[in-house]
Protein backbone atom coordinates (compact mmCIF):
# COMPACT_ATOMS: atom_id res chain seq x y z
CA UNK A 1 0.00 0.00 0.00
CA UNK A 2 1.41 3.29 -0.92
CA UNK A 3 1.36 6.63 1.37
CA UNK A 4 -0.90 7.97 -0.48
CA UNK A 5 -3.38 5.31 -0.63
CA UNK A 6 -2.66 4.88 3.28
CA UNK A 7 -3.72 8.66 3.94
CA UNK A 8 -6.94 8.39 1.88
CA UNK A 9 -7.71 4.88 3.91
CA UNK A 10 -6.82 6.31 7.68
CA UNK A 11 -7.67 10.09 7.15
CA UNK A 12 -11.40 11.77 7.73
CA UNK A 13 -13.25 13.01 4.85
CA UNK A 14 -12.92 16.29 3.93
CA UNK A 15 -9.75 17.03 5.12
CA UNK A 16 -7.87 20.44 3.27
CA UNK A 17 -4.84 19.74 1.09
CA UNK A 18 -2.88 21.21 3.94
CA UNK A 19 -3.91 18.57 5.70
CA UNK A 20 -3.67 15.99 3.55
CA UNK A 21 0.16 16.13 3.19
CA UNK A 22 0.63 16.58 7.16
CA UNK A 23 -1.19 13.13 7.13
CA UNK A 24 1.15 11.45 4.41
CA UNK A 25 4.06 13.19 6.40
CA UNK A 26 2.81 11.75 9.82
CA UNK A 27 2.50 8.50 7.53
CA UNK A 28 6.08 8.54 6.29
CA UNK A 29 7.55 9.66 10.36
CA UNK A 30 5.75 7.03 12.10
CA UNK A 31 7.16 4.34 9.19
CA UNK A 32 10.48 5.68 9.90
CA UNK A 33 10.36 5.98 13.68
CA UNK A 34 8.95 2.71 14.26
CA UNK A 35 11.72 1.33 15.69
CA UNK A 36 12.30 4.04 18.50
CA UNK A 37 9.10 4.36 18.77
CA UNK A 38 8.93 0.66 19.83
CA UNK A 39 12.30 1.03 22.09
CA UNK A 40 10.05 3.65 23.80
CA UNK A 41 6.92 1.60 24.32
CA UNK A 42 9.10 -1.41 25.84
CA UNK A 43 10.87 1.01 28.20
CA UNK A 44 7.54 2.55 29.74
CA UNK A 45 6.18 -0.45 30.21
CA UNK A 46 9.13 -2.17 31.68
CA UNK A 47 10.22 0.84 33.95
CA UNK A 48 6.74 1.64 35.27
CA UNK A 49 2.81 0.30 36.40
CA UNK A 50 0.37 1.14 34.19
CA UNK A 51 -0.13 1.43 30.22
CA UNK A 52 2.22 2.67 27.66
CA UNK A 53 -0.07 5.61 26.34
CA UNK A 54 -1.74 8.22 28.09
CA UNK A 55 -4.54 9.62 26.46
CA UNK A 56 -6.51 12.81 27.54
CA UNK A 57 -9.26 15.30 26.13
CA UNK A 58 -7.93 18.55 24.96
CA UNK A 59 -9.67 21.41 23.00
CA UNK A 60 -8.49 21.39 19.81
CA UNK A 61 -9.66 24.07 16.35
CA UNK A 62 -12.63 26.29 17.81
CA UNK A 63 -12.83 24.20 20.98
CA UNK A 64 -13.93 20.91 19.55
CA UNK A 65 -12.59 17.95 21.92
CA UNK A 66 -10.76 15.16 20.98
CA UNK A 67 -8.25 12.33 22.58
CA UNK A 68 -4.69 13.36 22.54
CA UNK A 69 -2.13 10.64 22.67
CA UNK A 70 1.56 10.60 24.07
CA UNK A 71 3.75 8.15 25.42
CA UNK A 72 2.81 7.58 29.45
CA UNK A 73 5.44 9.64 31.58
CA UNK A 74 3.85 9.76 34.89
CA UNK A 75 2.56 7.26 37.52
CA UNK A 76 -0.72 5.99 36.37
CA UNK A 77 -3.70 7.15 38.57
CA UNK A 78 -2.07 10.06 39.45
CA UNK A 79 -3.42 13.26 41.41
CA UNK A 80 -3.15 16.51 39.72
CA UNK A 81 -4.18 18.83 42.24
CA UNK A 82 -0.69 20.30 42.73
CA UNK A 83 -0.58 20.60 38.79
CA UNK A 84 -3.86 22.24 38.51
CA UNK A 85 -2.95 24.99 41.13
CA UNK A 86 0.03 25.81 39.85
CA UNK A 87 -1.31 26.57 36.27
CA UNK A 88 -4.39 28.22 38.04
CA UNK A 89 -1.77 30.74 39.76
CA UNK A 90 -0.21 31.47 36.45
CA UNK A 91 -2.76 32.44 34.99
CA UNK A 92 -5.05 34.41 37.98
CA UNK A 93 -2.02 35.39 39.35
CA UNK A 94 0.58 38.54 39.07
CA UNK A 95 2.92 37.00 41.52
CA UNK A 96 5.21 33.98 41.24
CA UNK A 97 3.47 30.46 40.87
CA UNK A 98 4.37 28.28 43.89
CA UNK A 99 5.83 24.87 42.85
CA UNK A 100 8.18 26.07 40.00
CA UNK A 101 11.35 28.36 38.53
CA UNK A 102 10.24 31.77 37.68
CA UNK A 103 9.09 32.10 34.72
CA UNK A 104 8.99 28.38 33.92
CA UNK A 105 6.17 27.05 32.45
CA UNK A 106 5.96 23.55 34.22
CA UNK A 107 6.18 22.20 37.82
CA UNK A 108 10.31 21.69 38.07
CA UNK A 109 9.99 19.40 41.09
CA UNK A 110 6.84 17.10 39.70
CA UNK A 111 6.96 14.05 42.27
CA UNK A 112 4.15 12.02 39.20
CA UNK A 113 6.71 11.80 36.16
CA UNK A 114 8.80 8.58 36.06
CA UNK A 115 12.14 8.54 35.74
CA UNK A 116 12.13 7.30 31.89
CA UNK A 117 8.75 10.32 31.69
CA UNK A 118 11.76 12.76 32.61
CA UNK A 119 13.78 11.91 29.42
CA UNK A 120 10.89 11.52 27.45
CA UNK A 121 9.88 14.84 27.99
CA UNK A 122 13.54 16.52 28.12
CA UNK A 123 13.78 14.94 24.65
CA UNK A 124 10.04 15.39 23.71
CA UNK A 125 10.36 11.86 23.09
CA UNK A 126 6.81 11.58 24.61
CA UNK A 127 5.05 13.46 21.75
CA UNK A 128 5.83 11.46 19.09
CA UNK A 129 2.09 9.29 19.32
CA UNK A 130 0.67 12.41 18.38
CA UNK A 131 1.60 11.95 14.76
CA UNK A 132 -1.44 9.52 15.02
CA UNK A 133 -3.81 12.65 15.53
CA UNK A 134 -1.96 14.62 12.64
CA UNK A 135 -3.30 11.83 10.54
CA UNK A 136 -6.77 11.61 12.08
CA UNK A 137 -6.44 15.47 10.98
CA UNK A 138 -7.41 16.19 15.06
CA UNK A 139 -3.98 18.39 15.02
CA UNK A 140 -0.94 20.11 12.93
CA UNK A 141 2.64 19.57 13.13
CA UNK A 142 2.85 23.20 14.04
CA UNK A 143 0.44 25.11 15.81
CA UNK A 144 -1.00 26.02 19.25
CA UNK A 145 -0.30 24.01 22.40
CA UNK A 146 -3.53 21.30 22.36
CA UNK A 147 -5.06 22.64 26.12
CA UNK A 148 -6.94 21.01 28.88
CA UNK A 149 -10.65 22.74 28.93
CA UNK A 150 -10.35 23.88 32.58
CA UNK A 151 -7.22 25.65 31.90
CA UNK A 152 -8.77 27.16 28.80
CA UNK A 153 -11.84 28.44 31.45
CA UNK A 154 -8.82 30.32 33.18
CA UNK A 155 -7.59 31.97 29.75
CA UNK A 156 -7.94 35.91 29.11
CA UNK A 157 -10.74 36.83 26.37
CA UNK A 158 -7.75 37.98 23.99
CA UNK A 159 -6.56 34.42 23.72
CA UNK A 160 -9.43 32.98 22.69
CA UNK A 161 -8.00 33.54 18.69
CA UNK A 162 -5.75 30.57 19.29
CA UNK A 163 -8.57 28.08 18.86
CA UNK A 164 -8.77 29.69 15.51
CA UNK A 165 -6.06 26.91 14.59
CA UNK A 166 -5.44 23.02 14.90
CA UNK A 167 -2.94 22.93 17.91
CA UNK A 168 0.26 21.40 16.90
CA UNK A 169 3.06 19.19 17.69
CA UNK A 170 5.53 21.84 18.64
CA UNK A 171 4.46 25.76 17.98
CA UNK A 172 5.81 28.94 18.25
CA UNK A 173 6.39 29.00 22.19
CA UNK A 174 8.11 25.97 21.99
CA UNK A 175 10.90 27.34 19.73
CA UNK A 176 10.21 30.36 21.83
CA UNK A 177 11.92 29.15 24.94
CA UNK A 178 9.91 25.72 25.65
CA UNK A 179 9.33 25.31 29.19
CA UNK A 180 10.84 28.70 30.41
CA UNK A 181 8.43 30.60 29.00
CA UNK A 182 5.36 31.12 32.03
CA UNK A 183 1.44 30.48 30.34
CA UNK A 184 0.83 33.71 30.11
CA UNK A 185 3.69 34.80 27.40
CA UNK A 186 3.09 30.88 25.81
CA UNK A 187 -0.39 32.05 25.07
CA UNK A 188 0.59 35.24 23.78
CA UNK A 189 3.12 33.20 21.81
CA UNK A 190 0.05 31.22 20.23
CA UNK A 191 -1.87 34.44 19.08
CA UNK A 192 0.70 35.61 17.66
CA UNK A 193 1.33 32.58 15.64
CA UNK A 194 -2.52 32.17 14.68
CA UNK A 195 -1.95 35.93 13.46
CA UNK A 196 0.48 35.26 11.12
CA UNK A 197 0.11 31.38 9.94
CA UNK A 198 1.75 30.69 6.99
CA UNK A 199 3.62 27.38 5.31
CA UNK A 200 7.01 29.71 5.06
CA UNK A 201 6.42 30.59 9.25
CA UNK A 202 5.63 26.73 9.51
CA UNK A 203 8.80 25.48 8.35
CA UNK A 204 10.66 27.96 10.08
CA UNK A 205 9.47 26.83 13.32
CA UNK A 206 9.66 23.10 12.35
CA UNK A 207 13.73 23.56 11.65
CA UNK A 208 13.80 25.53 14.90
CA UNK A 209 12.00 22.66 17.09
CA UNK A 210 14.98 20.60 16.06
CA UNK A 211 17.75 22.53 17.72
CA UNK A 212 15.34 23.26 20.43
CA UNK A 213 15.14 19.58 21.70
CA UNK A 214 18.78 19.80 21.70
CA UNK A 215 19.28 22.62 24.01
CA UNK A 216 19.05 20.84 27.68
CA UNK A 217 18.60 25.22 28.95
CA UNK A 218 15.19 24.76 27.65
CA UNK A 219 13.89 21.83 28.92
CA UNK A 220 12.26 20.70 31.64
Amino acid sequence: MSVEQAVLRIAPRGMSARQLVEAAAAIVLLLLLSPLLIAVAIAVKATSPGPVLFRQSRLGLHREEFPVIKFRTMSHNNDDRQHREYVSSMLTSEKAAHGGEEGVYKLTKDARITPIGAFLRRTSLDELPQLWNVLKGEMSLVGPRPVLEWEAALFPPGAEQRFAARPGMTGLWQVSGRSTVDYKAALELDVIYVRNKSLWFDLKILLKTVKVIFDRSVAR
